[in-house]
């Protein structure tokens, strides 16, 4: 079964200005992203929503699996909830299985998506949905200095530490009917947490990560 990816980006950037557009080892940033989901032959379609007519000449220019969902004015700005510009894009999408990442996470690969969707697929008897996680063992406070994941009083190796998951918004599968059943949610009611390589799962939100992302790509060639 094929999927939908949806990427949705819009022109402005508050923190990091024109942050989708802006160069990162040669190309706008978006289109790492973009790369990915166009080699992944399980990705049917990419809907990218935006206001921004820069973004949508780029996209449908370089990539043919492109097409572009305008953002009505009523779901624009800074403070609209992800979960509303999802339900705008699958109310008009024929596919019933969706794919959602930002285009801030540029080292995701194309391998990683296709490992998702396939654990997505093969995982439809048990869970409703998927989502990307970071596997953490390290040792864990409360705010209130209360261990969240360990005992103090027996010092074990990090490595032997039952390990705790992060969500990091890489990656979202569900379908029509999860994000339905879950209050137009992208997590669903029963969903399943998928480990992701800690390199693609840097996100682009400050100056910072701009640069290490850059760095981390340059790297990896």
């Amino acid at each position: 079964m094929k999927i939908t990816a949806l990427l949705p980006m819009k022109g402005h950037s508050e923190r990091v200005p024109n942050k989708n557009l802006r160069p990162m080892c040669g190309v706008p940033l978006f289109f790492h992203v973009a790369a990915a989901l166009q080699g992944s032959t399980l990705v049917d379609s990419i809907v990218i929503n935006t206001d921004s007519e820069a973004i949508a000449e780029q996209a449908t220019k370089n990539f043919p699996k492109v097409t572009i969902h305008w953002r009505p004015e009523s779901i624009c700005g800074d403070m609209i909830s992800m979960n509303t510009i999802i339900a705008h894009d699958i109310a008009l999408c024929p596919g019933d299985h969706f794919l959602q990442t930002h285009a801030t996470n540029p080292l995701l690969t194309t391998k990683t998506v296709d490992r998702a969707i396939d654990a997505y697929f093969k995982g439809r008897d048990t869970y409703d949905s998927l989502f990307s996680v970071n596997r953490l063992q390290a040792r864990l406070y409360w705010e209130s200095g209360e261990a969240v994941n360990h005992d103090p009083a027996e010092l074990l190796r990090t490595q032997d530490l039952p390990p705790v998951f992060e969500e990091n918004s890489l990656l979202f599968l569900f379908s029509k009917r999860s994000f339905a059943g879950a209050g137009h949610k992208r997590i669903g009611r029963t969903p399943q947490m998928f480990p992701t390589p800690p390199q693609e799962s840097v996100d682009i939100d400050i100056e910072h990560d701009f640069i290490l992302a850059e760095t981390l790509m340059r790297q990896r060639g």
